[in-house]
């Protein structure tokens, strides 16, 4: 027994050091980001048009596709064609073992899930300019820069399932799970991620928003990261942290580490690939989209403890993981201290049992009649927001959100 918990010990403090060596690379790479533009602010104009000296011109796509089918069938398309492309553009290396691992990374890992990250990008533009989506060039660059947020994802979520432990992702093997990966799947989030900036210079550099467009993705990965770690410090594995799990620490979570690349990411990808600079129009979208942002988290942590594994393609384990959840932020507030002293003596424990005593506890407090009225109210809040405060031109993005996601099973 005792070399099992020496073995459990060893295997934890690893992933507590990768977990803070990834939150400390990701902030040292931003902090070096900040240091270069201050440099650079100066000369970005002097710069456009080139990359490294390197004159930059719109690239002509070669892949053939139909814009009367589904958005999805063809956002899917642009996904093989840009990692058949850019793996004939790589000239870092050429080594097969290299080639073949980063192309079976990238595929087992980015192109699944329910990309609404992505879609929302190509909805955004469609919402904003119909009529330039019809032309091809510009459908392929708006689907472009939604995959790179797609990338985004996947390099937050190959981290994420190693820090929480988690054993699916998307209805398959975590990929740090599969026994020929393990922590390599920690040098693959930082390639995924540097794939991001890759596609955005090849595809995008020749936009007038291309500057704007890395930025936009450094400042929302910096936010990212800094939500994780106030996720992982709030809600510490085997520590009794229940005075941390309030809404307000709740909402604190979920605006950095959910609302931005969630909903806000592809709603200024949109809004900068249309052509739209002015600040009040992005700060107005910000505010809405973290509304949106807080909206869609609740719903997740609903269905991580309710949702059919089969639909939403991954076993919920928030109350194993002792994670600072909608449910449990609820629960900590209604419930009597018997009810109370349950879940403390039950939450984040990896044991049914106990998991189930937590379950029974929700059900008496009634929190899934909560949670539907939430969702309700939320709903109709957001909506009364849009409809008298957003400009009538920008409403139908909002609305592609709300409509997207009210009432999803997954």
């Amino acid at each position: 027994l005792e070399h099992k918990h020496l073995n459990f010990l060893m295997e934890l403090q690893s992933v507590v050091k990768i977990s803070v060596g990834y939150l400390a690379g990701v902030g040292t790479a931003y902090a070096l980001y900040r240091l270069y533009r201050v440099g650079k602010d100066a000369s970005v104009k002097a710069a456009e048009g080139t990359q490294g000296g390197t004159p930059v011109h719109p690239v002509t796509y070669t892949l053939d596709l139909d814009l009367s089918k589904p958005d999805k069938e063809n956002f899917l398309k642009v996904f093989e064609w840009t990692v058949k492309d850019m793996k004939e553009k790589d000239d870092f290396c050429d080594n097969p073992e290299v080639v073949q691992w980063l192309e079976e990374m990238q595929n087992y890992n980015v192109p699944h899930g329910k990309l609404t990250r992505g879609l929302a990008v190509v909805a955004v533009c469609k919402c904003l300019d119909a009529e330039g989506m019809s032309n091809k060039d510009t459908y392929v660059s708006a689907c472009i820069l939604g995959w790179c947020i797609e990338w985004l994802q996947a390099f937050f979520l190959v981290a994420d399932d190693i820090m929480d432990h988690s054993i699916t992702r998307r209805g398959q093997p975590c990929w740090y799970k599969l026994p020929k990966v393990g922590m390599v799947a920690v040098n693959d989030c930082c390639i995924l991620e540097a794939f991001i900036y890759r596609i955005l210079r090849t595809y995008l550099g020749h936009l007038p928003c291309y500057h704007q467009l890395v930025e936009l993705f450094h400042d929302v990965s910096y936010a990212t990261s800094i939500g994780q770690l106030l996720d992982l410090l709030t809600a510490p594995e085997d520590k009794d942290n229940f005075h941390n799990y309030t809404m307000t620490r709740f909402c604190e979570i979920v605006k950095m580490k959910t609302a931005h690349y969630t909903i806000f990411l592809p709603t200024a990808c949109g809004l900068h690939l249309c052509g739209v600079t002015a600040p009040d129009t992005f700060s107005s979208a910000k505010a809405i989209c973290l509304k949106i942002g807080e909206y869609f988290q609740v719903q997740d942590d609903f269905l991580d403890c309710y949702g059919d594994p089969e639909v939403i393609g991954k076993m919920g384990t928030d109350i194993e993981d002792n994670k600072c959840s909608w449910l449990v932020c609820q629960a900590t507030k209604l419930a009597t201290p018997k009810q109370l002293a349950i879940i403390k003596k039950s939450y984040g424990k990896k044991d049914p049992k106990a998991v189930a005593k937590v379950k029974k506890v929700y059900k008496e407090l009634k929190l899934q009649e909560l949670f539907q009225q939430y969702e309700q109210c939320s709903h109709d809040s957001i909506l009364e927001v849009v409809t008298s405060e957003v400009p009538s031109k920008l409403q139908p993005i909002y609305h592609w959100y709300l409509n997207k996601l009210f009432k999803r099973n997954k």
